[in-house]
């Protein structure tokens, strides 16, 4: 049920998006540039641009304004202010001290219930963020360990990484946008049908393709996590807690989905070579060895 009620918030959400997005396009085309002397109303080209300018950067920080209520919607997730147990005090007390020593506002804190070790941080800015941990992580490795693990994604709140990522999604969905229009409007003028297929068949291979730089953009933010981490508790800690990770995911073969909705916040990442090109992550093995080599 309560996944259901996901997906209709979800849903809701996109199509309040949407709106809001059409609202504002017409507002700037129709009134705002006019009266600075920019007047794209006689023009398609431009007018497609425009409107893919404001769907694809405005539709990715929207995403980023709410990342952490969506974050919540999907997870089964407890808050920790008041630590109860030894566990909680320990998560807290990590993630208070790696703020307090960066000079930022304290992330919110929450653990999540999932079998797999594993954790994310999200939030439109490093003063607004949270970081969430799972009870597989906490169960399966030492308190060094999870240490690690907390730094690395104290490391993605430091370094803005949420921020850095949506603007690179918002450039590529820009492109997505504005060449399926432009595209489709040339196969398909005389054709609704056909303009409709075109540009639902563009959208889906562009937004493939532009994966590929925003999964190597993600893959280089996580090798910097991972050196933020080893600085903070040292390598051992994070060599530690990855290889730690590792043996669970061979001896569970346990299989992160691609498709996963915080796909974007998993540690593991995709072994194969033509799959990298996707991941978000690094193999843990190339993790490890970028470790060892500081």
């Amino acid at each position: 049920m309560k996944k259901f009620k996901g997906i209709g918030l979800l849903l809701l959400g996109n199509i309040l998006i949407f709106i809001t997005l059409s609202i504002s396009f017409t507002v700037l085309s129709e009134y705002v540039l006019p009266a600075f002397g920019i007047d794209l109303r006689g023009s398609i080209a431009q007018q497609d641009l425009l409107w893919s300018f404001v769907i694809g950067f405005g539709g990715a920080f929207i995403s980023l304004a709410f990342s952490k209520q969506m974050a919540r919607m999907f997870i089964d997730c407890t808050q920790i202010t008041e630590p109860r147990t030894q566990a909680e005090v320990m998560l807290y007390e990590t993630v208070q001290k790696i703020s307090s020593k960066l000079d930022i506002t304290m992330p919110e804190v929450w653990i999540y219930d999932s079998p797999d070790p594993n954790a994310f941080a999200t939030g439109p800015s490093k003063n607004n963020s949270m970081v969430a941990v799972s009870t597989g992580l906490m169960s399966h490795l030492n308190e060094g360990e999870v240490r690690a693990v907390i730094a690395h994604e104290m490391g993605h709140v430091y370094n803005g990484d949420m921020f850095t990522t949506t603007v690179l999604a918002g450039l590529m969905n820009t492109f997505v946008y504005f060449i399926s229009r432009v595209v489709a409007r040339n196969i398909g003028d005389r054709n609704p049908m056909l303009y409709f297929a075109t540009y639902i068949f563009l959208q889906i291979i562009l937004s493939v393709l532009a994966m590929i730089p925003i999964g190597w953009w993600s893959r280089r933010r996580e090798f910097a996590a991972d050196r933020f981490a080893a600085n903070t508790v040292g390598s051992q800690h994070m060599i530690a807690a990855l290889e730690g990770i590792d043996r669970w995911v061979q001896r569970t073969q346990f299989q992160y989905e691609s498709q996963d909705a915080l796909a974007t916040m998993k540690i593991s990442g995709q072994s194969s070579s033509f799959m990298q090109l996707f991941s978000t992550h690094p193999p843990i093995e190339d993790r490890i060895a970028a470790l060892r080599q500081l």
